[in-house]
């Protein structure tokens, strides 16, 4: 049997039970893509991250990869703020190498943590089929390349008003699907789904929030926003636009430390 560290954090959290819950779980050499896989289905959480040491690499601390139960994810955002809670020690802050999103840095902010992920931009685009399956009248919508979809609502009300075609959204492939709008008690609120990544609604997505940043920065005109993701759970971040990189606060809370047996 092979015993392997396991920690579960809420990320995005200002309690236990809040934000979005993640597995963290160190390793000393990757094992193979069926077992990793196998883990985060057995986790059943939105993702399980995994961290492997990079002595030899002098941009990053560590190897970062992260699975929801049925697919490698190409960027988790509240992962990887969990996996800088669990492993930052006595530091200030740790680089990430990951294999699409380049190197990603927590860094210690007040009680909580700074993550800066890369600001992705989109394109305005009709999206009837999924636009039909999310529901609801969307004003606009906007695709980014490897499938991201954003729709713009009038109000908050109507994003919380949204019962998706899961299933419906399942078939037409891994995509996101962000809902958003002006906020209420915040610059903007969002629902993000992913049903074809295994994923039907995302308690707080860290990775959401390098799309809408950018979008919400053009049009209210300052650089640094309050934003409510309006799951069940749910999760404020503070976002703010640097040039090409988005800044995203929040603190996070460990609920569960044991050991995953193989």
């Amino acid at each position: 049997m092979t015993s392997l560290p396991f920690t579960q954090v809420d990320a995005f959290a200002h309690a236990p039970f809040t934000g979005n819950p993640a597995a963290v779980m160190p390793l000393g050499r990757w094992l193979d893509d069926d077992t990793l896989q196998a883990i985060a289905q057995e986790n059943n959480l939105s993702e399980t991250a995994f961290a492997v040491p990079t002595p030899d690499d002098p941009d990053a601390d560590y190897a970062l990869r992260w699975f929801t139960p049925a697919v490698e994810v190409k960027l988790c955002g509240h992962a990887t703020l969990a996996s800088g809670h669990v492993l930052m020690g006595s530091r200030t802050a740790l680089r990430f190498r990951t294999r699409q999103a380049g190197v990603l840095t927590v860094a210690r902010d007040g009680e909580g943590y700074a993550l800066s992920l890369p600001a992705w931009s989109m394109e305005p685009r009709p999206l009837p089929d999924l636009a039909a399956g999310l529901g609801g009248a969307p004003v606009e919508s906007h695709w980014r390349e490897g499938g991201y979809s954003l729709f713009l609502f009038p109000d908050a009300a109507a994003v919380r008003a949204l019962r998706p075609d899961f299933a419906g959204l399942r078939a037409l492939g891994n995509i996101m699907l962000m809902a958003t709008a002006p906020g209420e008690d915040s610059d903007i609120i969002s629902r993000v789904f992913v049903p074809g990544g295994g994923v039907d609604e995302d308690p707080v997505t860290g990775s959401a929030h390098c799309l809408l940043t950018p979008f919400w920065v053009q049009r209210l005109g300052k650089t640094k926003l309050s934003a409510v993701q309006a799951s069940a759970r749910g999760g404020r971040i503070g976002c703010r636009l640097e040039r090409d990189r988005v800044i995203l606060s929040g603190a996070c809370r460990t609920v569960i430390e044991g050991q995953f047996i193989l």
